[in-house]
């Protein structure tokens, strides 16, 4: 019995220490995975069969059927279906991998340089852009307008710009980063939805990916930078020593040892963008409807029909499942991105 109690070493537990954690951890899973579960089982069912619920067991509790599918893949929505399937396999994907290049690009840069801006400086280009924000609104051309903004930018930094003596960090660049993601969509949602609208970009793939790209780039940044100051900076300057660019240090040696972090941040990234439902609910209306509006404006229209959204919800996430799974052995060392140093 003592046997059965005692650990086997310092990281190994006892014989009832592992299978106690086994018992939690599979318990944890079964409440994790029961979700998923309820899913399948009720795009297998009928209205009536919903209603009359719950049953869980297929073919004991009840008799499965095909008909959710039928009529979300061949029936009535499923020209609905296809179209919007495929802006979301096409914004997603293509929105999180360019912020993941850019908000990389910009993460590296701010774990490597120093910048030193002022803060004078900035409220200098701060105002120089509303004064041409202003004239632009009174009828200016908007060419002239911002010619004329940015050579008065230019003559009060080169002349009164060297009198400002207070300057900000990388630190401050980087929270003041990260602080836009913290700002709700919903706070800016009607000027991007007039900016769109002035651009003739409204109901486009190409407005939700600009969109989503700058929304996620903040996030990108902050994990990713963090990322990139656990690589010894010896490596780098070995390199630069053999006579390597700043480029090749960062594609050949830089990258690959941050393919842990790249893949753990794309995949937070593509999440986020193919659940995003309330910028698409603003940007789009026919041509460019993602799944998540097409699911919420279903349940708004129809009530929660749940035979079919369930199906819808499978068909949505499916994708994600797959891709997280393909990148499980990333994913496990990219989480823990800036936790040892």
């Amino acid at each position: 019995m003592n046997q059965f109690f005692r650990r086997r070493s310092t990281f190994k537990p006892s014989l009832a220490g592992a299978l106690a954690s086994y018992l939690v951890l599979g318990g944890w899973t079964l409440v994790v995975l029961f979700p998923l579960y309820w899913l399948f089982v009720t795009s297998l069912k009928s209205p009536i069969q919903v209603h009359q619920g719950p049953f869980y067991v297929p073919f004991l509790d009840f008799k499965p059927t095909s008909e959710p599918w039928y009529y979300i893949l061949l029936g009535d929505l499923s020209h609905d279906t296809i179209r919007t399937y495929a802006n979301t396999l096409m914004v997603a994907p293509m929105s999180a991998l360019l912020a993941l290049i850019l908000g990389s690009a910009s993460a590296y840069a701010l774990a490597r340089f120093k910048y030193r801006p002022r803060v004078g400086g900035i409220a200098t280009f701060i105002g120089c852009l509303a004064l041409a924000t202003v004239t632009i609104y009174l009828g200016v051309p908007w060419q002239i307008a911002l010619l004329a903004a940015f050579a008065l930018f230019i003559v009060l930094l080169t002349t009164i710009g060297r009198r400002f003596r207070r300057a900000l960090g990388n630190e401050d660049i980087a929270f003041w980063m990260i602080s836009q993601r913290i700002l709700p969509p919903i706070a800016v949602i009607i000027p991007i939805y007039v900016l769109f609208l002035q651009l003739n970009l409204l109901d486009t793939r190409t407005a939700l990916i600009i969109t989503y790209v700058t929304v996620n780039l903040p996030i990108v940044v902050w994990l990713m930078r963090d990322y990139f100051l656990t690589i010894p900076l010896e490596l780098e300057e070995c390199a630069a020593i053999d006579g390597a660019s700043r480029y090749r240090i960062f594609t050949n040696i830089v990258l690959p040892l941050s393919v842990p972090g790249l893949v753990a941040t794309f995949l937070f990234v593509l999440v986020f963008t193919w659940n995003e439902y309330l910028l698409a609910l603003f940007l789009s209306s026919a041509k460019a409807q993602t799944l998540p509006y097409v699911i919420a404006a279903q349940n708004a229209v129809r009530g929660p029909q749940w035979w079919y959204m369930s199906v819808l919800i499978l068909i949505m996430i499916i994708p994600v499942i797959i891709v997280a799974v393909l990148l499980e052995r990333y994913i496990s060392r990219g989480l823990l991105i800036g936790a040892i140093k």
